[in-house]
């Protein structure tokens, strides 16, 4: 028999065997955990939101949402994988402004379509950017910082969190707005790259609230701006860079929920609605308040918002990006 045949007699043989309906599949779920791939390290922004959530989704669904993290090259590593997992719902990706719009640019072999090769779930938070340093660093506002920069930006090592990450991205639209080019220093995650800073190994990079909030407060680094449009509660006396002049660089990171393309509807809204209920829980917002997150009002959230975005944020980073050179292979 040759394979050509073998495969027609499977097909065959398969075609006559009664489906059973996806709605009937989707009734059922979920019956078993559920694997949550976070395409980061432990302790970045991304794994920290996906497990506050993650604690509440379960309750809801009935099922333990199991995170798995699978960090490398930006987090497409991480994503590819859950792209390539069967669509049940059995295993869904916390995805962000890195891997699902910066990367388009980024990779020209990437080897996902982040708008078309995902269900979209629903958007988890959004997180303001800042402009850290070490604290030691030789400035003592945004203004100085700047000076600084511009007049010794050869010998400054700007740290951040892979190419590819919210922190490699949001850094290429501050040194694009201020002309500058630093050495560009790579770690393994934020909070690896968060670590260096502390440690006095880089100079200064673009994280998020989440990853230096707490740094902040202990001494431990400078924060001279948040890329927002108003302040936030979780360091309060830091201006925002309008405040601090320079308005041109107010970003946001965002992140996100997906599984596997093909994955049923009704799998979908099941996930959607047990993240909807988290963001509603009070518990769960006041852990994700109190590390500076921003959780999306209801016009925010669920698949079709979430579509939207991804749509958007890549129109938005793709130039901002090619401006910059910066592709993978």
């Amino acid at each position: 028999m040759t394979m050509h045949r073998r495969r027609f007699l499977q097909a065959a043989g398969a075609a006559v065997i009664p489906a059973r309906p996806r709605t009937a599949a989707a009734q059922a779920y979920p019956t078993r955990a559920i694997t949550f791939i976070v395409p980061f390290p432990p302790g970045a922004a991304t794994d920290v939101c996906a497990r506050i959530v993650a604690d509440h989704m379960s309750r809801t669904l009935g099922a333990q949402l199991i995170i798995q993290n699978v960090s490398g090259a930006g987090g497409t590593v991480g994503s590819a994988r859950a792209m390539r997992a069967e669509a049940d719902g059995y295993t869904i990706l916390m995805g962000q402004m890195g891997t699902h719009a910066a990367s388009v640019a980024l990779y020209p072999n990437l080897p996902y379509r982040p708008a078309e090769d995902f269900e979209a779930v629903g958007q988890v938070a959004a997180f303001p950017l800042l402009i850290a340093a070490r604290k030691d660093f030789p400035a003592n506002d945004l203004k100085e910082f700047i000076a600084y920069l511009k007049a010794n930006d050869a010998k400054i090592n700007q740290g951040h969190a892979g190419v590819g990450s919210i922190f490699f991205t949001t850094c290429l639209m501050l040194n694009s707005i201020l002309g500058i080019k630093p050495t560009m220093v790579p770690f393994a995650g934020g909070a690896p790259a968060m670590n260096a800073l502390v440690g006095g190994q880089v100079d200064f990079m673009c994280g998020d609230i989440l990853t230096g909030a707490s740094q902040y407060a202990d001494g431990k680094i400078k924060i001279y701006a948040l890329a927002a449009p108003a302040r936030n509660a979780a360091i309060p006396q830091v201006p925002t860079t309008a405040e601090a002049g320079l308005p041109a660089w107010t970003v946001a990171g965002w992140n996100a929920i997906f599984a596997p393309k093909g994955t049923p509807q009704g799998i979908v809204d099941a996930l959607a609605d047990a993240l909807d209920k988290a963001l509603d829980d009070e518990a769960t917002r006041n852990r994700l308040f109190v590390l500076g997150c921003d959780i999306p009002g209801k016009p925010q959230r669920g698949p079709a918002a979430l579509s939207a975005l991804v749509k958007s944020e890549i129109a938005r980073w793709s130039p901002i990006i090619k401006a910059a050179g910066v592709v993978v292979n």
